[in-house]
């Protein structure tokens, strides 16, 4: 008890090594002033001596070194000379006056010149020779000194670093697994959870069996030693492991796939054998490592010829580790990784790894759902419905739904709105998808009438082709690098793609292209982002779904990432480039055609977008009447020039 009071004591001073090095420090401080101080010895010149010295007052006169004379008045002339007088008994010991003699051999021409004046002598010099002991062992001993304090100083940094205060330099090998038990909790839950559900289940179980082992070993059952979470990045992983840390009331280990990664050879394989045995000590727990993949991957590829390949060893030591320890000690280990298809085999088979959960981009339900979550945390309008903001966002992750919640908050607190409204959000919708708007670009009027028709031709392509997404808004505003204006469309929530549905969709991207051909009879570099998607739409139909009829039902694309070269003969790459061109041109041709058809339409867009820069769907149903394939249901609008939706930009 005393033994806390006494380190609570504030005024209890502790006295460790630096108090003696201060101490010296400060001894030599005082000693060197005290010197100086009391040094009462007067310099003066070859002139002023030799008048001295004519006149008798000298008595006795020390050269030192050959380099400097000490001058020592006579007792009955003191009394002449004030700072002698005023020195008094302190002047005993020390010289009166101090000369720097120069050329020995002219000093020693003077003073046999007053000698000779008269007698007996006047001057009566000694030589003596004097060693600055202490001058000479500091010159030595200080660079010593820096270099020992200097490493200190760094291994103390090193150590630090490695294991904590105090730490020693082998504890470098010690794990950098954060701990959170009852001492540090995780606040998130599965509440904080939205839009995962299926995947959520899953890990509940492993939570379940943590909290009831005995529910699962009654029956013979075993929990999986390794859940795995796979998923595209921004999905939630990292949060679902925070949500089991939460939930489960256990120790929870966290780290990241890049902690094991260091210089020294063997720390890897030396901190994944300490977290390992840290968990047994704490069992039953769980061990979170994320990003897995920095330490997981493959083995045998990239290695160095004749090279200790430290991640290899590190990974060796995490296979034997978790085929190591049984299950009925209660320790499970997770992981995330956005790119399982590095991972190596001996990772992923049964008994390490044997649940893999998939974590999938949100559908519409699981946005609603992710966008509840995220609009408790800010003030929004009663306007703001999480279904509608869910429509108007496919395809984004719930790390995107929550940039999206809080670049509206900070777009209201810019204008100075008490609450988020629709606008705000269409507006962080168009900084996240199209960039920053570009304000002060300067586009000349003939570029402006360009992009105006180009973007013209993506609307009326994507209004009349039956399988094309709808469409929400068209631009011609710039934002961000390099776009000077897009079509905005809402897609479906599909999972299968049909062959006239990827067509329509290529003849809508080179809608632009065919317009600027059309009305000015030239093209331009406005539609090079097109060009690359249908590009790559085309190759992946010929080449990888099997869609053309002279390739065939063939699909190179596992056979394209495992192999450095073309799997397939030249003759077949040269009938898919044909293939490819002839795709695209027959769907440029169609473009064409259907714009050659809707010129009216076309112009109609095109003059309205000049005035206004923004077109929305509403606009379009004004000017040039209702898609003829349906109404789909599309999201509430409004007609500020910051409305934006998902974007196919041009």
């Amino acid at each position: 008890m005393s033994t806390n009071n006494e380190k609570k004591d504030p005024k209890k001073i502790n006295f460790n090594t630096y108090w003696i090095y201060g101490l010296i420090i400060f001894f030599i401080i005082c000693v060197n002033a005290l010197v100086i101080t009391n040094n009462n010895t007067k310099e003066i010149s070859q002139v002023e001596f030799k008048e001295m010295a004519l006149k008798g007052h000298v008595g006795k006169m020390d050269i030192v070194n050959r380099d400097f004379a000490e001058i020592f008045i006579k007792k009955d002339f003191k009394e002449k000379y004030d700072h002698i007088k005023e020195a008094g008994s302190l002047s005993m010991a020390q010289p009166h006056f101090k000369l720097n003699i120069g050329d020995i051999g002219n000093f020693e021409l003077m003073i046999n010149e007053i000698n000779e004046k008269q007698s007996p002598v006047l001057v009566d010099p000694k030589y003596t020779t004097r060693t600055n002991w202490v001058g000479n062992m500091l010159s030595w001993l200080l660079p010593v000194f820096l270099i020992i304090g200097l490493w200190l100083f760094f291994m103390r940094k090193v150590t630090s670093g490695a294991g904590g205060p105090g730490a020693q330099i082998f504890n470098i090998g010690k794990s950098k697994a954060t701990l959170f038990d009852n001492n540090t909790k995780v606040n998130v839950t599965f509440k904080d959870v939205a839009g995962l559900d299926e995947a959520k289940e899953e890990v509940m179980e492993v939570v379940d069996f943590l909290k009831n082992p005995k529910k699962y070993t009654a029956l013979g059952g075993k929990i999986p030693k390794g859940v795995l979470l796979v998923g595209p990045p921004g999905t939630g992983k990292t949060l679902l492991a925070k949500a089991v840390a939460g939930e489960a009331g256990v120790p929870f280990f966290s780290m990241s796939g890049s902690d094991f990664v260091e210089m020294f050879v063997g720390v890897g394989a030396s901190r994944v054998r300490d977290v390992f045995k840290q968990a047994r000590e704490k069992a039953p727990c769980i061990v979170f490592i994320d990003e897995i993949d920095a330490i997981g991957r493959a083995r045998g590829k990239g290695a160095v010829q004749g090279g200790n390949d430290e991640r290899e060893n590190t990974l060796n030591q995490l296979l034997v580790e978790m085929d190591g320890f049984s299950t009925d000690k209660g320790v499970i280990l997770m992981a995330a990784t956005n790119r399982p298809d590095v991972l190596d085999n001996a990772l992923l088979r049964p008994g390490r790894f044997d649940r893999q959960i998939g974590i999938d981009r949100p559908d519409l339900k699981g946005r609603e759902e992710i966008f509840k979550v995220h609009l408790k945390g800010i003030k929004a309008s009663e306007e703001i419905k999480a279904d509608i903001l869910a429509e108007m966002t496919p395809g984004f992750a719930g790390a995107d739904i929550a940039n999206i919640c809080n670049e509206a908050a900070l777009v209201a607190a810019r204008h100075d709105k008490k609450a988020i409204d629709l606008d705000d959000f269409n507006y962080a919708l168009d900084r996240v998808i199209g960039g920053l708007e570009k304000k002060n670009k300067i586009i000349s009027p003939r570029e402006k009438e360009i992009i105006a028709y180009h973007e013209a031709g993506h609307a009326i392509c994507g209004w009349f082709l039956e399988h094309a997404s709808p469409l929400v808004k068209v631009t011609i505003v710039p934002r961000g690098i390099g776009t000077l204006g897009y079509a905005q469309y809402l897609p479906k929530e599909e999972y299968i793609t049909r062959t006239e549905q990827l067509e329509d969709r290529m003849c809508m991207t080179l809608g632009g292209r065919a317009a600027e051909k059309i009305v000015f009879d030239k093209i331009s570099t406005g539609a090079q982002s097109d060009l690359d998607q249908v590009t790559k739409m085309a190759y992946s139909m010929v080449s990888v779904y099997g869609m053309n009829e002279k390739v065939g039902n063939v699909s190179f694309y596992g056979m394209s990432q495992d192999n450095f070269g073309k799997p397939y003969s030249d003759d077949t790459a040269t009938l898919i480039d044909e293939e490819v061109r002839s795709m695209i041109d027959v769907q440029y041709e169609r473009a064409q055609a259907l714009l050659t058809e809707r010129r009216n339409e076309l112009n109609m867009l095109a003059k309205t977008l000049l005035e206004s820069e923004v077109i929305l769907k509403s606009d379009v149903e004004r000017l040039i009447g209702k898609r003829p394939y349906g109404q789909e249901k599309i999201v509430v609008e409004t007609k500020e020039e910051d409305v934006s939706s998902a974007s196919n930009e041009a």
